[in-house]
């Protein structure tokens, strides 16, 4: 592993660089210098089971499938399934000095806890402190190389893990991923004010499970009231990037085929926009 005087908090490199106001002398971020990322996407909710982690798989499969290099850091430590998402069965590996990303087929680099255990299945146990000391060194440790793009899937809540991430890692933007229903869009608003309290910019929010489509007439089914949550958002000056309709293949990239094109309508603008609000 790189010693903590190897990696030194480096404004040039940093990916907040431009648009950064801390205090050089009490920033809490460190940069490994042979890691060279441009953006930092958190996906988050601060709800579970909203779908989050499956967004921020979608997210890397676009951003990739548009060119960009990019990664996925899974920093869910006690929940992690990226590496199930993405169908990964291979191990991480390590040198003397760096963690080693797995890396899928199509070239997208991913770190997750369950790719450093035997047993997938295995709970971790760990406290909070241990916790947060994992993902500063997904951070700092992991030779992501050269990223156009490193993805973030964030913990459910607000707590000390969550925090963490915000204070050592330089985000550039959260997505969150919400769905509309009451209790769930009071559960995200916290995880927005806990973002602006950190000085994070807040991209919009994804309405993840929004509707079904009638299989028969394609008609749209909505299954919660989506004009409320949109309305107590648009008070807080949060954007909409898009809906998302629940289907079993959206669990699955690998398993949209026929609905690909009709989820590509639907999922490519939501990637654009968050292209354009980070630039």
């Amino acid at each position: 592993m790189l010693k903590r005087g190897d990696v030194m908090s480096n404004c040039s490199t940093c990916p907040s660089n431009s648009s950064c106001s801390k205090d050089k002398e009490t920033c809490m971020v460190q940069i490994n210098p042979n890691n060279r990322i441009k953006k930092v996407i958190a996906v988050m909710s601060g709800k579970g089971g909203v779908g989050k982690s499956t967004v921020s798989v979608l997210l890397a499969k676009k951003l990739n499938e548009l060119g960009y290099s990019v990664g996925i850091m899974d920093a869910d430590v006690t929940g992690p399934s990226i590496p199930r998402l993405l169908n990964i069965r291979e191990k991480a590996r390590g040198t003397e000095e760096y963690i080693l990303p797995v890396e899928t087929e199509d070239g997208i680099k991913v770190m997750s806890v369950n790719l450093l255990m035997e047993d997938e299945n295995q709970p971790v146990l760990w406290r909070g402190p241990v916790i947060s000391g994992v993902i500063t060194q997904f951070w700092t440790d992991v030779l992501w190389e050269d990223l156009d793009y490193l993805i973030i899937d964030m913990p459910p809540g607000t707590s000390d893990v969550a925090l963490t991430v915000m204070q050592s890692i330089p985000i550039n933007g959260v997505v969150m991923v919400s769905i509309p229903q009451d209790l769930v869009t009071m559960i995200v608003m916290k995880a927005i004010n806990m973002a602006r309290k950190l000085n994070i910019d807040i991209l919009g929010v994804i309405q993840n499970m929004s509707y079904i489509n009638c299989p028969d007439c394609g008609k749209k089914i909505r299954l919660f009231n989506s004009e409320k949550a949109e309305e107590e958002y648009r008070e807080m000056g949060v954007d909409i990037l898009g809906e998302l309709p629940m289907t079993q293949s959206l669990n699955n990239y690998n398993d949209l085929t026929q609905d690909r094109i009709e989820f590509d309508k639907i999922f490519t603008p939501i990637v654009l926009d968050i292209m354009k609000k980070l630039n």
